[in-house]
């Protein structure tokens, strides 16, 4: 399988909003039924200096996978940021969500030099859990009935990675 990580571009709004809205996908994101691709052609334009978001593409343009870090916008804080991900059903458990998280945490080490990287994933979610401890992400805490899901109340784990080295 060919594909490439590349920022995101307007084209890969359409792609984005698809990819958001597909079942296997959708469960794992915090959006609504009623995603857009006008949503995603927002999203996009209003990419600010503190965000930076990446896609998976392959060689037709499909968007496969996104992965966004957003660094803290308070001064005293800029050395975190957060990151959120998801990958398309048919690729999953096929390397596309770890070179995506990989490209953001290259980023985050290397040129940003965040101390901290953090995240929430829904605490069913083992495959992503699975993922984010494999690249050095550790769970601090479980945060109860957060977010409605399906008509119920679901359970997310606060996860966060502190730069190696550093801790």
């Amino acid at each position: 399988m060919n594909y490439t990580i590349r920022p995101t571009e307007p084209r890969d709004a359409a792609g984005t909003a698809a990819l958001r809205r597909m079942p296997g996908v959708f469960e794992t994101t915090l959006g609504l039924p009623s995603c857009r691709t006008a949503d995603s052609n927002a999203f996009v334009a209003n990419l600010g200096p503190n965000d930076h978001h990446f896609v998976a593409v392959l060689e037709d343009g499909t968007v496969i996978g996104a992965a966004g870090l957003h660094l803290e916008g308070n001064p005293r804080m800029r050395h975190v940021g957060s990151v959120g991900l998801f990958v398309h059903t048919d690729y999953q458990n096929a390397g596309v969500g770890t070179a995506l998280l990989k490209t953001l945490l290259d980023l985050a080490d290397n040129w940003l030099m965040l101390v901290r990287v953090e995240l929430t994933v829904f605490a069913d979610n083992e495959r992503a859990i699975h993922l984010y401890e494999k690249l050095g992400f550790e769970k601090e805490g479980l945060k109860r009935m957060t977010t409605v899901r399906d008509g119920k109340y679901a359970d997310e784990y606060m996860m966060a990675r502190i730069r190696p080295g550093l801790a």
